[in-house]
């Protein structure tokens, strides 16, 4: 997924580009480059690779504009190198471009038909010439643009840099998210284009989003939004986040392979929409109608993953905000008839927001006094209408039944939720929050990374597909995603997995260890580590098949042999299950494509239970 900045600035842009663009480095990409006015006259650097590599070409030929888009291209059309890479231009445009443009070729056959001439292999470089053709005709930049965009057919976020124009850019969006910012305080007067929050933090935490089909042009001035039709439109300035995600496979074999991709660029959203990223705190983006301080306990009730999301919150709540934290099936807790306290709080989550039993659990708690507050995907459900405090989740629409990236999305809010309150109760200081925050903001980039031991991930998995029964252990915040992980196998691939406390082992289930037994063991370097490694050597023992989930820390701790291992970057410990999500989901993707199941509408689920 690419990565789009522009800045209209009042000092020079170049290395604002640059730090922008460090931050949608999580979204992986193959190339970058910026563009700049250097006296008026449009100027590129272009460097295949790393971010280093334009640094280090930026500090040999500095540019010094005032106004300036950047890019990072993960390689479509053309072969990842600097040629290819953005921005494209041409005399008098240039532009980056997030997306696919499906008729280029019919556009690019035209356009050299009528004198044009191509350096690249991309698709994108066709826009930039579409622009400076209808410039030939006599239209100013605005009036190209409007009649470029239409002739346009794809998903993309587009942003202009014109030669001689050194207070327009202009920015376009149809799928891919995008984004304007209005520069605060020192940086009153400039205007941001990106299209993730992510990049736009360092410098404004006011943003208007495109709408499909809108396009914007930015001045100093401020932003004139346009829509489909070319007519002016307002669109709100907020301090939140929610934007819209194509519900297509894109380059992908299914949904669920889609959205488990997406995770480092959702996950960085949800994050974006509750964080001051610059100042290191949680800013909640909705006021709390009780005091955090007062709360007697808290009550987590959900169904399925959005259970063990809960089960996760659980150790922050605990651990951050020192508050006594009751969870419960929601299909259990309806019936149960619990007493619940004077002062207390009851969180339901639930992707669709539509879940029956969760909706009857959130009902429950408010007949019962509580203070109600949802974790959902869908804003305008009926938990979400019914609830006293509405948490979103930002995931975009989840098409696979197996959910994936509401989870992580679950897991972000409740771990913002878990440092907010801790702050109210007085448990943490500034610079605790600080670390935790740091340690939140690691995590699109740690998925990235994660979602890199793919091919290693789907050899583990073939393995498994032939197996008639799994085991999943893990211990602290590990124990719920291996119940998640567990979960996952069995519903899309059909084999019988369980998840257990690795403490648990000895409790029963090391009876069902032989060689024809695969236990996956998710073991992040933490301080349960030791003890897993216990239970490893139990397993490796009876001669289990141990498939361990770890660093290199954890490998070499655990000194047995292994039946297959997946490779995590080092992390803090906190915040694993978010990271750890990603091989547990491939590990199930993967097993179930190999035999030849449908991993998006597996049988007897259905992706929202409306009914008990």
């Amino acid at each position: 997924m690419c990565g789009i900045v522009g800045i209209l600035g009042a000092r020079p842009v170049a290395g604002e580009l640059v730090e922008a663009l460090k931050r949608l480095e999580y979204r992986g990409y193959d190339s970058a480059g910026v563009a700049t006015l250097e006296s008026g006259r449009l100027i590129r650097r272009r460097a295949q690779g790393k971010l280093r590599n334009l640094e280090i070409l930026l500090s040999e030929a500095p540019l010094k504009g005032l106004i300036g888009i950047g890019h990072t291209r993960w390689a479509t059309h053309g072969r990842p190198n600097e040629t290819n890479a953005h921005p494209h231009a041409n005399g008098s445009v240039a532009v980056v471009h997030n997306g696919i443009i499906e008729n280029f070729r019919e556009l690019r056959e035209g356009l050299r038909a009528r004198g044009h001439n191509f350096q690249t292999e991309t698709d994108s470089e066709v826009v930039a010439h579409l622009v400076a053709d209808e410039m030939q005709t006599g239209k100013g930049p605005v009036a190209a643009v409007a009649a470029a965009l239409p002739q346009l057919r794809g998903a993309f976020a587009l942003a202009f840099l014109f030669d001689g124009q050194d207070d327009l850019l202009i920015g376009a969006r149809r799928g891919s998210p995008l984004a304007v910012g209005w520069g605060e305080g020192e940086q009153q007067g400039e205007m941001y284009l990106g299209s993730d929050a992510l990049a736009l933090a360092p410098f404004t935490s006011e943003i208007a989003y495109l709408e499909e089909g809108d396009w914007v042009v930015l001045t100093r001035g401020g932003a004139e939004f346009h829509d489909a039709s070319g007519a002016i439109v307002q669109r709100a300035r907020v301090r939140s986040q929610a934007s819209a995600f194509l519900v297509d496979k894109g380059e992908h074999r299914h949904f669920m392979a889609k959205e488990i991709h997406e995770q480092p660029e959702v996950v960085g959203r949800t994050l974006a929409h509750y964080l001051d990223m610059s100042a290191g705190k949680v800013r909640l983006p909705f006021d709390l109608p009780f005091d955090a301080n007062a709360l007697s306990r808290i009550t987590l009730t959900a169904c399925g993953t959005a259970y063990y999301a809960g089960l996760v919150a659980r150790y922050w709540f605990e651990r951050f905000a020192r508050i006594s934290v009751d969870i419960d099936v929601a299909s259990e807790f309806r019936y149960r008839e619990a007493p619940l306290p004077e002062r207390g709080l009851a969180i339901v989550v639930s992707q669709s927001g539509e879940t029956a039993d969760t909706l009857a659990s959130l009902r429950y708690a408010k007949d019962n006094g509580q203070h109600c507050l949802a974790v959902v995907n869908v804003p305008t459900s009926t938990i979400a209408r019914e609830s006293s405090v509405v948490a979103p989740t930002l995931a975009g629409p989840e098409i696979g039944v197996a959910s994936t990236k509401a989870f992580t999305c679950q897991l972000a809010v409740l771990a913002c939720l878990a440092i907010a309150f801790g702050r109210a109760r007085g448990v943490l200081d500034e610079k605790e929050e600080a670390r935790l925050v740091g340690d939140l903001i690691a995590l699109p980039g740690l998925m990235a990374k994660a979602l890199l031991e793919e091919p290693a991930i789907e050899q583990v998995a073939h393995g498994l597909a032939h197996a008639r029964s799994a085991l999943y252990l893990g211990r602290g915040v590990s124990f719920p995603l291996a119940l998640e992980g567990a979960l996952k196998l069995k519903e899309i691939s059909y084999i019988h997995a369980e998840g257990y406390a690795a403490g648990e082992l000895k409790h029963g289930p090391i009876a069902l260890i032989d060689e024809d037994m695969p236990v996956i063991v998710i073991a992040p370097k933490d301080a349960t580590i030791e003890k897993t490694v216990s239970n490893m050597q139990e397993v490796a023992a009876r001669g289990g098949r141990i498939v361990l989930v770890g660093d290199a820390a954890a490998r070499e701790e655990a000194a047995v042999a292994l039946a297959g291992a997946i490779d995590m970057a080092p992390m803090a410990p906190d915040f694993t299950p978010i990271v750890y999500a990603v091989p547990a989901q491939l590990i199930a993707y993967h097993a179930a494509v190999f035999m030849g199941k449908d991993v998006d509408q597996p049988r007897n689920l259905a992706k929202s239970v409306t009914v008990e």
